[in-house]
């Protein structure tokens, strides 16, 4: 099977696009020009029509063939990839490609990385960037209902998705539930082992979400450039009994994940 990637150069543009003509663009309506492209594109490869993988036409024959300036095309595609619906590239092999959906993280259930994945069919992995024994400072011990400056078990890791880095995980874990932590294996399920070695496993969790960037030490982290969108979330897990087992704050990757949050009516609204 072909390599998409390697698309034959002179293949008309209209053969690597949804449908035989190029959409309809109306100017003067209120939405710009390149608004327009970056929707029909991304309804393109939300529906399908435009599979992972696949490389758009260049800059110059998609741009003539939508019959627009290439500034304009520029913009929308810039647009598309902030959104992490595409790729861009450079070189002799660069151009545009579709990029891998993005990974849903669904808050409206309490489960860890690994089980999100595994329920996904994709592998995860991990990848400890720090584990030690650290006194709690004042916004952990309020999450973690303990004194300011008791001790906690901080672990840091990189979780991976088919060995592509999702996010930065920063947890905390109070010593005295959980004794001796870091002293077992860390790459794996972090509720798992609460669970098999401690007889406690998160229940229900308290998670707050906001829009942050990349700073230097997230961005090599994670293989992107400074800056780049991320989505923080921070936690507090609690056992069945009420008690708080984790205190943490992880960074996802903007361009690779999504976060799904089911909601239903009240029952009890007037």
């Amino acid at each position: 099977m072909a390599n998409p990637h390697q698309m034959v150069a002179d293949q008309p543009p209209a053969d690597r696009l949804p449908g035989r003509r190029p959409p309809k663009l109306v100017r003067g309506t209120g939405q710009t020009v390149h608004a327009q492209i970056e929707d029909w594109l991304a309804d393109a490869i939300v529906t399908g029509r435009l599979a992972p993988g696949d490389r758009l036409p260049t800059e110059q024959d998609l741009a003539s063939w939508l019959g627009v300036s290439r500034m304009t095309l520029r913009h929308a595609l810039a647009e598309l990839a902030k959104r992490g619906l595409v790729t861009r590239t450079v070189g002799r092999a660069g151009g545009t490609f579709v990029a891998e959906p993005k990974l849903e993280q669904d808050l409206t259930i309490l489960a860890g990385f690994s089980e999100q994945l595994r329920r996904r069919g994709l592998v995860a992995g991990a990848r400890v960037l720090a584990a030690a024994e650290i006194p709690a400072s004042a916004a952990a011990a309020a999450a973690l209902e303990i004194g300011v400056g008791d001790r906690v078990y901080e672990v840091r890791r990189l979780r991976l998705a088919h060995g592509q880095p999702i996010l930065i995980e920063h947890s905390l874990f109070p010593v005295r539930r959980c004794p001796g932590l870091i002293e077992h294996r860390l790459d794996g399920s972090l509720y798992d082992l609460l669970e098999e070695e401690y007889g406690q496993r998160p229940h229900r969790a308290r998670e707050s979400l906001e829009p942050v960037t990349a700073g230097v030490r997230e961005a090599e982290a994670l293989g992107v450039p400074e800056g780049t969108p991320l989505m923080l979330v921070e936690r507090t897990a609690y056992a069945r009994s009420g008690v708080p087992l984790e205190f943490a704050r992880d960074l996802f990757r903007g361009d690779r994940t999504k976060v799904v949050v089911w909601t239903s009516e009240f029952a009890g609204q007037i």
